[in-house]
């Protein structure tokens, strides 16, 4: 077992390390447990990342994985492995919120979402549930119930959202796996903002249960600390569950993290050839503005996946314009945000967050023919990247315009901007298309805050995804300094 001395470098392993810990018997999952929860209660004060912590199951779960890997019979490929699952999911004995005042706590809470079954089946350590905006309707995480998510780079700035809760727990250790969910951009946003890797996989990739009232521009994915610990996780989510009728069955033979190369020099070679498309405003030129630090670094990402062998070619994919995505992804989205709120009487509608009761009075109002004019612009948008991806394998794209700005706004001060979808201009496009696209960091500004990457593929081709990302990862390119929170 490990000198107590270094416990606190469990919190530092990616799951692969622990569980390759658990095998060799170097430490067990009660020790790696005991030592997460620890660092949950500690930067919990400075960054709000949990709504929920559960010690006691937590501890009860690490003693039977303990009992499961000293007998040699792993439940499976996460046994033991400490995981935090955002209050959008369900997660079985306990409540989930949504980040409303407005839901009963008192349940029953019987069930389990479909990725989080997956989880418990593998013996997976439920640390507890993360923070997230009401009803996960915006791109930074903040609700009246719950409070405001802060960066780990920085507590007076945002961790983005609506994942941000997740984010912040995977970047600073308190679990080296979370579970997200990603509307327009709810993994990649976050994951931007705090330095971490998030995919939203291909629609239908990870069963969804309840359908979110968000319809088909929702996903569940993975948020974790580098590409290949994703394709594990990816790998056990991923797999079927029968209360989605849209689910896209079993995972690829061999798995996504079989599918990544063993070791550095072959995780780099293995992305020589790719035809790789970089765009630097995703053609939406000066409708966009992109700090000149997050353009600098995205481009010199591209620049290195073409010294490893990439065929790079600066190229726009020939989207809608901005204006019509936007107005397409408002109506279908204010349009979720009128229904998830529906059946909200005087008193509870009182008590929402002010933005959602804004754009749910704005959803209440579209017609059913506006829902399917917006439809309309989201199947050109999906024909055009059809298309496009017939010539390039990888769109490459600045995650975020911009780094992470202060805690418990919308929009950055003094922008005059008003709803987040101005400045995510590259995240929710992608939820209309349902393609796989992930954030990975590629840099730092000038602050010490993040820079997040994007790459997309075509639908179903998540493995491309991951594969260049794994890639970056092993030539360095996805390398932060740690957060060091004050």
């Amino acid at each position: 077992m490990t000198d107590p001395s270094t416990v606190t470098t469990l919190t530092t392993l990616t799951a692969r390390q622990l569980t390759a810990g658990y095998a060799a018997r170097d430490f067990s999952p009660v020790e790696v447990t005991k030592a997460t929860l620890a660092r949950a209660e500690e930067i919990q004060p400075a960054v709000n990342a949990f709504v929920l912590l559960d010690a006691e199951g937590a501890h009860a779960q690490a003693r039977a994985a303990e009992q499961r890997w000293r007998r040699g019979e792993p439940a499976g490929p996460l046994d033991g492995v400490p995981v935090t699952v955002k209050d959008i999911l369900l997660l079985r004995g306990h409540p989930t919120l949504r980040g409303s005042a407005t839901v009963d706590p008192a349940g029953p809470w019987e069930e389990d979402a479909p990725a989080v079954a997956r989880l418990r089946e593998t013996g997976a350590v439920f640390l507890g549930k993360t923070t997230t905006p009401e009803f996960g309707w915006k791109g930074v995480t903040d609700s009246p119930p719950h409070g405001a998510s802060g960066n780990p780079y920085d507590p007076a700035r945002t961790a983005g959202g609506s994942s941000g809760g997740s984010a912040a727990a995977v970047a600073l250790g308190a679990g080296p796996l979370s579970l997200g969910t990603d509307g327009g951009g709810s993994v990649r946003i976050p994951a931007s903002f705090c330095g971490i890797f998030a995919l939203k996989a291909t629609y239908g990739r990870v069963p969804i249960y309840p359908a979110s009232a968000f319809g088909t521009l929702a996903h569940v994915g993975p948020m974790t600390r580098d590409a290949a610990d994703a394709a594990l996780l990816l790998d056990v989510i991923g797999r079927p569950d029968p209360r989605d009728w849209s689910h896209l069955g079993a995972p690829p033979p061999g798995g996504f993290l079989a599918a990544l190369a063993a070791d550095e020099a072959a995780a780099v070679e293995a992305v020589r050839g790719l035809r790789v498309a970089y765009s630097p405003t995703l053609g939406f030129g000066e409708a966009v503005e992109v700090a000149p630090e997050v353009a600098s670094a995205a481009r010199g990402a591209a620049e290195l996946l073409a010294r490893l062998g990439a065929r790079v070619v600066e190229a726009d994919p020939p989207l809608p314009p901005l204006g019509a995505l936007r107005e397409s992804f408002h109506t279908l989205w204010f349009a979720g945000a009128a229904r998830v709120t529906q059946f909200l009487d005087e008193g509870q509608a009182a008590a929402l967050d002010p933005g959602l009761a804004e754009i749910r009075e704005i959803g209440g109002r579209y017609t059913a023919l506006d829902y399917l004019a917006a439809v309309d612009v989201r199947m050109a948008a999906g024909k055009a990247m059809g298309l496009f991806h017939e010539r390039y394998d990888l769109l490459v794209t600045p995650a975020t315009p911009l780094t992470a700005f202060g805690l418990g706004l919308e929009v950055p001060a003094g922008s005059r901007l008003r709803r987040w979808t101005e400045w995510t201009p590259f995240t929710y496009p992608f939820n209309l298309t349902q393609q796989p696209a992930a954030s990975l960091p590629c840099g730092i500004d000038a602050d010490g805050m993040p820079i997040g990457l994007q790459l997309v593929a075509a639908r179903h081709e998540d493995a491309t995804v991951l594969r260049v990302a794994h890639a970056l990862y092993a030539a360095g390119a996805a390398t932060l300094p740690a957060p060091v929170l004050p």
